[in-house]
């Protein structure tokens, strides 16, 4: 009798290590996909994290990390309450939908991207409309308009990164996919409104050295001051440029799955090229020539799309917003 339960208490043991082995793999495979979705985005999230900060210009300090957390919970909801089912439910009953979902966020991207080129190159004055007199809102005011405005840039960034996680996905469950995807949305808000955080309060920090400190950490303060203004100019062309190669990228894959793929195979070969005649630095000359030749693709047709944005969408989109209202003092 003690053998019987001696042998059945080991295959229970056995049984238990091989569950453990199994739920370990799973969890090694979730973080590996996690990893790779993370990375794959990485362009938006730059590109993300280069937007933000400009939201919380002008405003006091003492308010700088309470907007800086409004904007982060926005994204939160934005990525796993409304983006994240989104996305699985389009993944299990309109698979075909995501290719075109992600052809409109990459043309959206180079539009955007375009434009803040066009904008360095030809400075242009703000509308009419936005240049009149107007009273001035208050703090309380601004800050909320600030919030949603910064929410709802966040919400086409977010839907972006949930696509390409989601493309980047292997065949799994819906739940393996969930967990994967919340991961990523999770790690990338937090990556992102830390950095934010830590870039708006930067200048107070190199203040607060430069009155209190001695020696280094004075001129470490100064440093700061000084530096900061530059790096948020140079984090704001980095910003440009991740929209327009991660826009151009989206643009030449989406094209490749719809058969087009002679942009796709010419970057690679000139990428693979350029790695080649450089073999000490071959995976990084690679990255750059992909990136390169993905963001000509995204300049030349965010260019195009710039007057048919201008001419004929915006004049549309007005002439709807008049129309709704209209309507609805009609009803």
């Amino acid at each position: 009798m003690r053998r019987v339960v001696s042998v059945g208490l080991l295959a229970l043991l056995d049984d238990v290590v091989a569950l453990t082995k199994v739920a370990a793999a799973s969890l090694d495979d979730v973080a590996a996909q996690a990893g790779k979705a993370g990375s794959k985005a990485a362009g938006v999230v730059i590109d993300d994290a280069a937007v933000t900060p400009r939201y919380v210009v002008g405003f006091s300090p003492d308010r700088e990390l309470p907007i800086v957390w409004r904007i982060a919970r926005g994204s939160l909801i934005n990525k796993l309450v409304f983006l994240l089912p989104a996305a699985l439910l389009l993944s299990a009953f309109a698979p075909w939908a995501i290719t075109p979902l992600l052809l409109l966020g990459g043309l959206y991207l180079a539009y955007e991207g375009a434009e803040k080129v066009y904008e360095m190159i030809v400075p242009h004055e703000a509308p009419a409309h936005e240049t009149g007199a107007q009273a001035a809102p208050d703090a309380q005011v601004l800050e909320e308009r600030r919030v949603s405005s910064a929410i709802k840039t966040d919400f086409i960034l977010s839907a972006e990164i949930m696509a390409i996680t989601l493309s980047s996905l292997d065949a799994g469950t819906v739940w393996s996919r969930a967990v994967v995807m919340a991961l990523v949305a999770i790690g990338i808000t937090v990556a992102v409104y830390g950095a934010v955080a830590l870039i708006v309060k930067a200048d107070d920090v190199g203040v607060a050295l430069a009155r209190r400190g001695s020696g280094v950490l004075a001129a470490i303060g100064r440093g700061l001051v000084r530096g900061m203004p530059v790096f948020l100019k140079a984090l704001a062309l980095l910003g440009t440029a991740a929209m327009v190669w991660v826009g151009g990228g989206i643009i030449v894959h989406s094209l490749a799955a719809y058969g087009l793929a002679g942009p796709e195979h010419g970057i690679h070969a000139a990428a693979v090229a350029a790695a080649g005649a450089v073999p000490a630095l071959g995976g990084a000359v690679e990255w750059l020539v992909t990136a390169a030749g993905a963001g000509v693709i995204g300049l030349v047709v965010g260019f195009a799309l710039i007057p048919l944005a201008s001419k004929v969408l915006a004049p549309a989109w007005t002439a709807m917003t008049r129309l709704l209202p209209m309507r609805r003092k009609e009803a």
